[in-house]
């Protein structure tokens, strides 16, 4: 009798940029509602969507993080989920083993920014031990004067003191005498930090180059890729600063269109490799054809 396959294969894909090899690691997926969505109503935003074939009336919001090689070093960019969310996530450990990463063998840690989807895979909430024993974690320093002020995180919710101020704090604790903060510029090799505040003080893009290809780790420039490309104005529950996240969109935007970079993002539908274009007011993503070689 045949049997059916009960799982997909590991979620890791190898893409090279030049001299630099970037593998896109999957930690899995959390669903959510719509009810995260600022500046746009659900009507239009169900028919966004609808119209790219995307379940509705919830929302399934990738998780991806990347290896990068270059130099003759290896760095991470963001860890995902760990065990803080939800069990669809927490898959990074899983996939960097099928992947053939040594957690000891990542040089660097590198944080887009410090909410739990990002950096609540650094230490394992079990033991309280680091997850990479010899890496330096690299981080904005917008990102510890904001999770690590008293005073900001008295005024949060619980949930906010929970999920984002006592995590960040937690999970970079095991990291503490490895801490590199920086404000731009290259922060490992063929690797520059390019700041995009707003979504958190210190979110931040980085920007791969080697040769003349190029590509751009673009953070959480958009959380539901669709309906944020097609309506820029569109911010989420999650930003700090609407207004500013809405700025650093539309900047990286017109960037990564006019200069037609390759571009990836933690919440783009995995491995998330696209272009982006112009479309009426807005911007469509075109992803990249799927790559049998490196």
């Amino acid at each position: 009798m045949t049997q059916m396959p009960t799982g997909q294969i590991p979620g890791f894909y190898h893409r090279r940029i030049g001299d630099i090899a970037v593998t896109a690691v999957s930690d899995g997926y959390l669903d959510g509602d719509m009810g995260v969505l600022r500046g746009i109503g659900p009507d239009d935003a169900h028919a966004i969507l609808a119209a790219n074939f995307r379940p509705v009336p919830g929302r399934r919001t990738s998780v991806n993080c990347f290896i990068v090689r270059s130099g003759g070093k290896t760095a991470l960019i963001d860890t995902g989920s760990g065990d803080y969310m939800m069990p669809t996530a927490g898959r990074l450990q899983a996939n960097l083993a099928a992947a053939g990463v040594d957690p000891a063998a990542v040089d660097a840690v590198i944080l887009t920014h410090m909410h739990p989807d990002h950096s609540a895979g650094l230490t394992d909430m079990k033991t309280g031990k680091p997850f990479f024993p010899n890496a330096e974690l690299v981080f904005h320093e917008n990102e510890h004067r904001h999770w690590f002020d008293d005073a900001a995180m008295a005024k949060a919710d619980e949930r906010t003191r929970k999920l984002n101020f006592q995590q960040a704090r937690e999970q970079s604790e095991a990291y503490r005498d490895r801490w590199r903060m920086f404000r731009d510029g290259e922060v490992f090799p063929g690797v520059t930090a390019i700041p995009a505040p707003g979504h958190t003080p210190g979110h931040t893009t980085y920007l791969l180059a080697s040769g003349d290809q190029q590509l751009l780790i673009w953070g959480d420039t958009v959380h539901v890729p669709e309906i944020q490309t097609a309506r820029p104005e569109v911010t989420v529950a999650y930003d700090i600063d609407p207004a500013s996240a809405e700025a650093s969109r539309r900047r990286v935007f017109d960037r990564v269109a006019t200069d037609r970079l390759l571009v990836t993002g933690m919440h783009l539908h995995f491995p998330g490799f696209n272009h982006l274009k112009r479309s009426g007011d807005g911007y469509a993503l075109v992803p990249e054809a799927w790559s049998q070689t490196m």
